[in-house]
Parts: C-alpha cells; structure tokens; sequence
C-alpha cells in the first residue's frame, strides 16, 4: 500500500463523532418524535412541562460541564452549560424549579461523560428550528427560551468547535465503547423523563 492510498483510507474512516451518531440515530428519532409528541409550542403549559425536563436534564449535566479533567481536555466547556438559562427561563414564565430528578445522574468519571456532553451539545444544535416555534408563545432567546438560543459566536461554528474537540481526543478502543455507551445512556435519560412526564399528564 501506497502512502497516499493509506492517506486517503485513513481520510474515508468517519470521525469519532459521526460514530457516535450512526450508532444512536434511533435513539436519537426517538427522543425528538417523543418532544413533538408533547407538542411542546402548541401552548405556554406544555412547554412549561416541556422545560421541566429541559431542567432535569440539563441539572444531572452540569458537573460535567464544570467537571476539571474534562475541562482540560475540552478548553471552554464549562462555558458552554445551559443550566443557568434553563433556570432563567422557568423565572421568566414564573415556573418553580422542578423537583431533583433524584439518584440518576450522568457519570462522575470517564469517557461515558463524553457520550452524554455529545448529546447535550448536539441538542443545541437542533434547538434553532424550537427556538422559532417558541416565538409563537411569546418567546425567544432574551425571554423563556434563552436556553434555546444560539452562542455569541453562532450557533454553527460553537458545534464545530466542539466536533473538533471531540474528535482530536486520544482515547483506547474500550473508553470509545464506553462512550458510546454514555451517549445512548444519555438518550435512555430523556427518554423516561418523557415517559415520567407522560404519565403525569395522562
């Protein structure tokens, strides 16, 4: 083998992060039909229910967004949280803040931490299109969606910062299972908070 065919093989081998979302598209669907399912933006009580889950989850994330290690690994990471916004939002709409989604929580150590902060990044990714249902109820990224909104430097160009980061990570064989797995175990999260907040609603 030739060094520029090796280049050009180790070139079509698809990044860590396009891995990660092959291997947890339907996880993925799943959650996002589940949301729409709420119909979140049909009115200002659903989407309150819809941000109660936005802040258990975003609430089991935050030490990982503050986490030390993981900010070294990741430069500017701890700025990247949406907790605070999630909390400012349920001020806005004068929601009281969720009960503490109890004993679960993201992982304290290792690699899965880095599935489960794939999935919240991406999450942002996909809020542009909420954010402009959320302007039929009044709303927008200075008043009750602030979580929805995009970073200073734009939406796109803050998620590929991350990618990057991501995916220059020098990580062993098993720690890329591993985090992997954190992020369908992330997905598996949101998931029975929907299902909790079906059941309450039922």
């Amino acid at each position: 083998m030739t060094t520029d065919t090796a280049t050009r093989l180790t070139q079509d081998q698809p990044t860590r992060l396009e891995r990660i979302k092959a291997n947890t598209r339907d996880d993925h669907q799943q959650i996002d039909d589940m949301v729409m399912a709420m119909k979140p933006f049909d009115n200002r009580d659903n989407y309150g229910r819809f941000l109660g889950l936005q802040y258990c989850f975003h609430a089991v994330m935050k030490p990982l967004y503050h986490a030390d290690d993981l900010n070294a690994l990741i430069p500017g990471l701890s700025d990247r949280s949406r907790f605070d916004s999630v909390c400012a939002d349920l001020g806005d709409l004068g929601l009281p803040l969720p009960r503490d989604p109890g004993a679960i929580a993201a992982p304290h150590s290792g690699p899965a931490r880095l599935g489960w902060l794939y999935v919240c990044e991406g999450s942002n990714l996909g809020a542009a299109f909420l954010l402009k249902a959320a302007v039929k109820l009044g709303l927008d990224d200075g008043f009750g969606a602030r979580h929805l909104g995009a970073h200073d430097d734009g939406r796109g160009k803050h998620w590929r910062q991350f990618v990057q980061q991501l995916n220059g990570l020098v990580l062993n064989p098993d720690d890329e299972i591993v985090l992997r797995q954190g992020a369908h175990d992330a997905f598996d999260f949101f998931h029975n908070l929907l299902i909790m907040d079906r059941k309450v609603a039922a």
